[in-house]
């Protein structure tokens, strides 16, 4: 099969049941051309171009490779014809050198039976070479930032000869100045003849890199966007509607520290401290976000306040009272709202209704019940108010939760968790999965709360919103907390934290 100079997808549609989450999808990408695929999570990028890679069969529609039909019943097939993929997660293997990775499933070897490595390390340092990419051949990939192991994806793709690389959300992991150094590549890749298909949310990645823009919403197609339009006309291309981007909120105006982190010290199963020494207050009234690429301990300080984790040294107070060693029951009836980073493993049951899920955690208590019965009355007027508050979609409150879209059962956890008496609120990413303009009206819950008084900690990867909301900034690496910051400062000053340079 010959190398693709010209990709065109026409009538694809994939359905997963009765659930459709790509219909009759037209696209065509020419070679030297970034073309970004925009919309919002869950819109069905991702699914398309795991159509287009092999990786599912589409239900209806074909691919044309330079103008003819052809089916890719596996990436092997994909890659044959120069299809590359970058994926979000990216799939190398840790213990493995960059040499290793990029000839893996694909090994070169000498007089047919022998590996050679050396023909994989001269393609890494051609390519390195050509990119500037900087890569150690014989470096083992558990030991390379998360950028640069992004790097030995792209080379990888190369090294098979890809004349169209597939970006699926390649920013998700990357400090700012990474997604700089990734735009700069992406466009030296066109510039060479290389078509680029990048799949993103962001508008920002968008504006600074689209020569073609297609946005998807609901698995559909709604129209090309000009590559100069503001991220207001394409933030309104994708949900439908205008949508307000800024956060709209007052100066803090603080008060007493409410929420009080000494010496916090953890470590995982493994035996790798993940929590190092953290120092942290949140006061009444104020918004303190945790900057920092994933898998810093963000995940575990949280963790940590609900008292999820067990073998937790040093102290955490709220209002002067400790908590460590708390059961999550007790902090949660302490005034604790927690908006968890997983909704499906930590945020609801799937199986129960909307109104069930409403007051998990509050059943047992009035309004909603005692020790032995329920107030059902009570239980469905709270519900109901709150559905309707919070837009839930759904039939009605009986809906089972699991039978919703992700972003209305991320809805129903901010309902519940914003609808009581808190004296601390806790939210890692609380936006996940949500279109703009259910983001807009979470982040104003989160500011009132903030203005009633409540300390705010939120956790989130999106660098963006993470300034929008904060009134300070603490930035997360390899466990410690190496700085705090205005919600002014620099992005490039929050990208070189979150690699941990301090200076």
């Amino acid at each position: 099969m010959g190398i693709v100079s010209t990709l065109e997808l026409r009538g694809i549609t994939k359905r997963f049941g009765t659930f459709t989450a790509n219909d009759r999808i037209d696209l065509r990408v020419e070679a030297g051309q970034i073309h970004c695929i925009l919309g919002e999570n869950g819109a069905g990028k991702s699914t398309l171009m795991n159509v287009l890679y092999g990786l599912y069969r589409p239900d209806e529609g074909e691919i044309l490779v330079d103008g003819e039909a052809t089916r890719f019943a596996s990436p092997r097939d994909a890659i044959a014809a120069g299809i590359g993929m970058v994926h979000q997660h990216f799939m190398l293997v840790p213990v493995f050198t960059v040499a290793e990775n990029v000839a893996l499933g694909y090994e070169p070897t000498r007089f047919g039976a022998f590996l050679d490595l050396d023909a994989a390390r001269e393609r890494v340092r051609e390519f390195s070479t050509r990119f500037g990419f900087e890569l150690d051949p014989d470096a083992l990939v558990e030991d390379l930032p998360v950028g640069v192991q992004q790097r030995v994806e792209i080379v990888k793709a190369l090294s098979r000869d890809a004349r169209v690389l597939v970006f699926d959300e390649p920013s998700a992991v990357l400090t700012p100045q990474e997604t700089d150094e990734l735009m700069a590549i992406m466009k030296q890749l066109a510039s060479e003849g290389t078509a680029i298909l990048f799949i993103t949310h962001k508008l920002r990645e968008v504006r600074a890199v689209a020569d073609v823009i297609t946005v998807i919403r609901h698995g559909r197609v709604v129209g090309q966007a000009d590559p100069q339009a503001s991220s207001e006309e394409l933030a309104a291309l994708m949900v439908g509607r205008a949508v307000e981007l800024t956060v709209a909120k007052d100066a803090a105006q603080t008060g007493e520290v409410g929420l009080c982190i000494r010496g916090l010290r953890h470590r995982n199963a493994a035996g790798v401290v993940v929590l190092d020494g953290i120092d942290l207050e949140v006061r009444r009234g104020e918004i303190v976000a945790i900057a920092g690429v994933q898998g810093n301990g963000q995940t575990e300080l949280a963790a940590a306040v609900l008292g999820l984790l067990h073998g937790v040294e040093g102290e955490i107070e709220l209002d002067g009272r400790s908590l460590v060693g708390r059961s999550v029951k007790h902090v949660l009836d302490a005034g604790v709202g927690y908006v968890p980073e997983d909704r499906s493993l930590d945020g609801v049951v799937k199986e129960f209704s909307i109104a069930e899920n409403m007051v998990l955690d509050r059943s047992d208590r009035a309004p909603f019940g005692g020790a032995l019965s329920l107030r059902l009355g009570e239980i469905r007027r709270f519900a109901e108010d709150a559905r309707v508050e919070f837009d839930v979609r759904a039939p009605s409150i009986d809906a089972l939760v699991g039978q919703l879209s992700g972003g209305n059962q991320q809805k129903v956890v901010l309902a519940r968790e914003l609808s009581r008496e808190l004296r601390l609120l806790v939210a890692a990413q609380p936006t996940r999965g949500l279109d703009v303009g259910s983001i807009q009206f979470v982040h104003e819950r989160i500011v009132a709360a903030r203005d009633q008084g409540v300390p705010v900690l939120v956790i989130s990867t999106e660098l963006d919103e993470v300034v929008a909301l904060a009134d300070r900034i603490a930035v997360m690496y390899h466990g410690r907390i190496v700085d705090i910051v205005a919600p002014d400062a620099s992005r490039e000053r929050l990208g070189a934290l979150m690699t941990g340079v301090t200076a």
